[in-house]
């Protein structure tokens, strides 16, 4: 005859155990990231998977995928969406097309230091932000590293002014947003994928281009443009993400393991960015580029007409916090 007591309990540690192991799952993330494994966006990768590694002993990896493997950031950000990439690191660049309100980040001069951008990001705004991309999107902010000031290169001329610009053929992100803001400063504005950049400068298809410092010098922009024009003309963060989808498939413990080994690498590599960003503009004009240190009043005045063009698109409330928060 059957022990019944006997028979539940074997139960009950049977489906324990079988819970303990689905928590204790082994899991290795595939990550995209734009740039290569010596980037400030790589020190943040990096930090974070030392970190998940750390906390979870050795269950929980990442796998970085450098210089744009998995796809252009667009295709990545999708791909996350759709629960086709486990994670990326990115621009904000296109993130205007799933929310309007990202194209914040895409407005000049909106940030003048990298402590207001951090504490616009890091409050309720920047998880306000978090919130409505992963509503419309599918895809969950872990955390806001950046990508930093973006300035203007160029291989006609360098910039003292926004007359300077005249007749240039200057790239922009997949955003309607630069488009108007470059169209503004003079240029002749076109947007281009990422990945098509360095090939039309080097055979004269564009003349001009805009991107942090790291990124200038980790793409090697130097070897294909002779300024760099330091215009600091917006703030650009790049948001560690992840798949809503997979990161709701996770136990309530390893989520919370991401979401602290992503706490822990974000100042990493916001720290990483802002020393790099000062050690590389020397390296790139010992590589041989002019840096010209224009006065940026005349390019804020110039664009002034494209943030109220576009400050209802985004939102007044929002871009007026934004302005606000370096005060």
């Amino acid at each position: 005859m059957l022990d019944f007591t006997k028979v539940m309990s074997a139960a009950v540690l049977a489906a324990t155990t079988a819970g303990a192991a689905m928590a204790q799952e082994s899991r290795t993330f595939e990550v995209s990231l734009p740039l290569g494994p010596e980037s400030h966006q790589a020190v943040g990768v990096h930090k974070f998977g030392e970190e998940l590694e750390r906390l979870s002993e050795g269950r929980l990896t990442i796998r970085p995928q450098y210089d744009n493997a998995l796809g252009a950031e667009r295709e990545v950000v999708e791909g996350m969406g759709f629960g086709l990439i486990d994670m990326g690191i990115t621009s904000t660049g296109p993130m205007g097309g799933f929310v309007n309100d990202f194209l914040l980040f895409d407005l000049p001069y909106i940030f003048t230091t990298p402590e207001a951008a951090y504490g616009f990001l890091d409050g309720e705004h920047g998880d306000a932000l978090a919130a409505k991309l992963e509503s419309e999107a599918g895809v969950k902010i872990l955390g806001w590293m950046e990508n930093g000031f973006r300035h203007n290169t160029n291989n006609v001329r360098p910039l003292n002014g926004p007359e300077d610009l005249a007749g240039i053929r200057h790239r922009t992100q997949e955003s309607r947003v630069q488009v108007d803001t470059w169209t503004a400063l003079g240029a002749n504005a076109s947007p281009m994928a990422w990945t098509e950049v360095f090939t039309a400068l080097q055979q004269g298809v564009m003349d001009s281009q805009e991107n942090p410092v790291p990124t200038i010098y980790d793409v090697k922009f130097y070897d294909v443009q002779r300024y760099l024009n330091l215009t600091k003309h917006v703030y650009s963060p790049a948001p560690l993400m992840m798949g809503a989808q997979l990161f709701n498939s996770l136990s309530p413990e390893d989520q919370a393991l991401v979401m602290e080994a992503a706490a822990i690498a974000v100042p990493v590599q916001r720290e990483a960015s802002q020393r790099m960003e000062q050690e590389l503009i020397d390296e790139l004009e010992r590589l041989g580029m002019t840096v010209t240190r224009p006065d940026l009043e005349p390019f804020r005045e110039r664009v002034q007409p494209v943030i109220e063009q576009w400050k209802d698109t985004v939102g007044a409330e929002l871009v007026e916090a934004a302005q606000a928060s370096g005060s």
